[in-house]
């Protein structure tokens, strides 16, 4: 019954030592996850949704503009501006003229004016001929569209590179602390050893535990540098930094032949391109200013004017209408036009110039990739194989060392040489994988 009890205790003690739940998470899941997180990509988004509100602004000045227009005066008599009334004074002459017409005989001296006065009209214009004004700044906008997503795309592939470089980062990490737990390991088991055959060699034992020293400060800070890449990860992917992370996709153990063709066009190049089509454009827009312009237009306007603003709808006002073409040219703008185009032509020549330099850099980042990958992955077998015979190596060191055949200096060299080689295998797995992650980032 004490062994159950002592069974069921040591199991108790024993599970808060690992994490009851760890999540889940694959290479694709991360990258997934870190792209729908990235505020670069909704920025990108909001940069093509711009871009397209910018286009049906300038395709707004194809359509026809009603405008209408409405305004009511109260006219004020300056001389008595509190009188309520607008009057007019009359000369004598012309009052007692208009009295003998009107008021049998006797002299008219003022003349009570309306003061009410309401006015409206509606105004309709449709262009007809622009002379490519509103075209090419149609066509401009157009290439602002393309440039937007093209833009997307490049970010698009920016933090995908981002998110795999993450993740591998965090994997070797993982990779890393496996290692260097194993490595002090088998310090402490030569230390077991050493001392279990009973009278311990001094020097022996003091070379010994200077390594476990060293081995145990590795790993603390390899345990430090898995946490850092892991919490990183977990930020930029959405996932509580709490939350324990199991990463199921491994490193490689073989890698394929890359296929990779000539570099011929990349998100970049394709911004550029149309970036330089914008500019041209935009360009011929502004030119097009100093031509003229032909529409269509109409009007119609009403107006009333009486004594009291409630009098204004009693009677019908006056109404006046008109259709015709109006044909407006420009005559002197003092050279704005011409200036505008010139800055966008060299806005134009600029981003040619950043293409041209694009080309030649880009194409060269593309090859040294290309390069690297088959450079890495030719090296990876001969490597591996080192590995493999510095692990040979250190098991005939251990096994002399246990016998009392040779020193602990030698085992800690064959297992220096063990540990390196591990390290510089994983290390050239992830410059292996992200050589290629960089051949998708410019070529794909």
């Amino acid at each position: 019954m004490r062994k159950i009890i002592s069974f069921f205790v040591a199991m108790f003690v024993a599970v808060p030592l690992f994490p009851l739940y760890a999540m889940d998470l694959s290479l694709d899941a991360a990258v997934e996850k870190i792209l729908n997180e990235s505020q670069d990509m909704k920025k990108a988004d909001a940069n093509i949704k711009k871009a397209q509100a910018s286009l049906d602004a300038a395709n707004a000045n194809r359509w026809f503009k009603l405008e209408g227009s409405a305004t009511y005066m109260n006219m004020v008599d300056v001389a008595h501006p509190f009188s309520g009334s607008m009057n007019m004074s009359l000369p004598p002459q012309l009052g007692g003229l208009i009295g003998q017409m009107i008021n049998n005989g006797n002299p008219v001296t003022e003349i009570e004016m309306p003061d009410n006065i309401f006015m409206a009209g509606l105004t309709f214009t449709q262009p007809i001929y622009t002379f490519g004004k509103i075209g090419n700044a149609v066509d401009a906008m157009r290439s602002a569209i393309k440039m937007s997503e093209a833009s997307k795309e490049m970010v698009r592939r920016e933090v995908k590179y981002s998110a795999v470089d993450l993740y591998w980062t965090a994997k070797m990490t993982d990779e890393i602390v496996k290692l260097t737990e194993q490595d002090l390991k088998s310090a402490q088991n030569a230390r077991r050893n050493l001392t279990s055959a009973g009278r311990a060699n001094r020097g022996n034992l003091v070379k010994i535990e200077s390594d476990i020293a060293a081995k145990e400060i590795n790993l603390s800070d390899a345990k430090f540098n898995r946490d850092t890449a892991h919490r990183m990860l977990k930020i930029l992917a959405g996932v509580d930094v709490d939350e324990e992370l199991n990463l199921t996709t491994e490193f490689p153990k073989t890698f394929a032949e890359l296929d990779a063709g000539e570099l011929t066009n990349t998100p970049e190049w394709d911004i550029l391109n149309q970036q330089i089509r914008m500019y041209e454009k935009s360009a011929r827009s502004k030119r097009d200013g100093a031509l003229p312009t032909l529409a269509a237009t109409a009007s119609y306007n009403y107006s009333a004017i009486g004594n009291a603003a409630d009098e204004l709808f009693d009677k019908k006002g006056n109404q006046s209408a008109y259709w015709g073409l109006a044909f407006q040219m420009p005559i002197f703008s003092g050279g704005i036009d011409r200036a505008n185009a010139t800055v966008d032509a060299m806005n134009a020549e600029a981003a040619r110039q950043d293409l041209d330099k694009s080309k030649k850099i880009t194409t060269e980042k593309y090859d040294n990739a290309v390069k690297q990958y088959n450079h890495l992955r030719g090296n990876l077998a001969t490597l591996q194989n080192a590995r493999d015979l510095a692990s040979k190596a250190y098991g005939f060191s251990r096994q002399r060392f246990i016998a009392g055949q040779t020193s602990a200096i030698e085992l800690a060299e064959a297992s220096s040489g063990l540990y390196q080689l591990d390290m510089a295998l994983l290390n050239s797995k992830y410059k292996i994988l992200m050589a290629a992650e960089s051949v998708k980032k410019l070529g794909e």
